[in-house]
């Protein structure tokens, strides 16, 4: 805590900006709908095996069953960190922006089974991403 040498008194502590805020609630909305879709996503993988199919082989060839739990687990953990976002928690956007990225990284690797959907999880991620860095300390408590 930084104090006026002269009166002793902290300075008064200054609102977030209206932009600042603003930007973490559309993260935290983003967040919630990209978390609720990668669950969808997942589960539909988890129910119906032959839904996605694979155009080319990739390094990442993971059964399909087992790409459903990593994008339901993914998809609860976006949810839960927008969640946060909205109660005003510091570290929900440390771990919003944690998530948003691995979230990118696996729909990088989901590319060959569902292209269309995972370049636009990736382009809402790395909005996730710039909205939660882009104000820095404004929104800070």
């Amino acid at each position: 805590m930084v104090t006026d040498h002269r009166t002793g008194q902290s300075p008064p502590a200054t609102p977030p900006s209206g932009a600042a805020v603003g930007l973490t609630i559309f993260a935290g909305i983003v967040m919630i709908t990209v978390g609720m879709f990668q669950a969808i996503q997942g589960i539909v993988a988890l129910f119906n095996d032959t839904f996605y199919v694979v155009g080319q082989k990739w390094t990442f060839s993971f059964d399909i069953t087992t790409w459903g739990w990593i994008h339901l687990l993914a998809g609860a953990l976006l949810v839960v960190a927008g969640f946060f976002l909205f109660q005003g928690a510091v570290w929900a956007r440390v771990v919003g922006v944690g998530v948003a990225i691995i979230s990118a990284v696996l729909n990088l690797m989901w590319l060959p089974y569902y292209p269309v959907w995972s370049m636009l999880i990736i382009a809402l991620d790395v909005f996730v991403i710039w909205a939660l860095t882009v104000h820095g300390r404004d929104v800070a408590k």
